[in-house]
C-alpha cells in the first residue's frame, strides 16, 4: 500500500506534509519489521533533503524501537549533521551513543534500560546502581570509542568521574572501627 500512495504521488500532486507523513508510516513500518535496507532505499529515493530530514527527525521523534532508533540517530548524524542545531545534534549523538551501549547489553535487559536510551551517562549510573559491574565494564570501552573527538555534552572525564564515584561508594564502610585502649 505504501509503494502505491508512493507511485500516485509521482503522478499527481500531493500536499508537502501528506507526503511526509505518507514516507514517515512507511519508513516506521519498514524499521519496525527490521528491513533496514528497504528503509535505507525510501530514504535514498526521496529527492528534496528537506522532505528527508523532515521524515527522518519526526520518525525518531516517534521513540521507535531499538534498532530503529540506532538506524536514524545514524542516518541523520551522517546525512544532516551540519542541518542539525547544535542541541538537537548533541541529543541525537547521545541516542545514537545509548543506543549503542544498549546493544552491548544482554538482549532481555535491554527493555529494562530502554527509556534511559536518549542518556548514556545516566543508563551507565543505573547500571552501576544495580550491580551490573559485567555490563559496564562492556558499556564504558564503547563510549570511550565512540566519545572519541565528539561533543555532546559530556566526556570521557565525566564517565571515568562517575567510576571513581562509584568505586569509592564501593569501598566506604557503614561502620567505624573502635579503638583498641591501653
Amino acid at each position: 500500500d505504501y509503494e502505491l500512495c508512493e507511485e500516485w504521488g509521482h503522478l499527481y500532486p500531493v500536499p508537502r506534509e501528506d507526503l511526509i507523513n505518507l514516507h514517515r508510516e512507511h519508513l516506521l513500518h519498514l524499521l519496525e519489521v527490521g528491513d533496514m535496507e528497504k528503509a535505507l532505499q525510501l530514504l535514498e529515493r526521496i529527492e528534496d533533503p528537506g522532505i528527508c530530514l523532515a521524515i527522518s527527525e519526526q520518525s525518531l521523534d516517534q521513540h521507535p524501537n531499538l534498532a530503529a532508533s540506532h538506524f536514524l540517530a545514524d542516518y541523520l548524524t551522517a546525512h544532516f549533521y551540519a542541518n542539525l542545531t547544535t542541541a538537537r545534534r548533541n541529543e541525537i549523538q547521545a541516542l545514537y551513543m545509548g543506543s549503542k551501549v544498549l546493544l552491548t547489553l544482554p538482549e532481555l535487559s535491554r527493555v529494562n534500560y530502554f527509556h534511559l536510551s536518549s542518556r548514556p551517562l545516566l543508563m551507565l549510573e543505573q547500571l552501576l546502581m544495580n550491580m551490573k559491574v559485567d555490563w559496564v565494564a562492556v558499556a564504558v570501552p564503547t563510549l570511550h570509542q565512540l566519545l572519541a573527538g565528539q561533543e555532546i555534552g559530556f566526556t570521557v572525564d565525566d564517565i571515568d568521574n562517575l567510576l571513581s564515584k562509584y568505586a569509592e561508594k564501593a569501598l566506604n564502610f557503614p561502620f567505624a572501627l573502635k579503638e583498641k585502649r591501653s
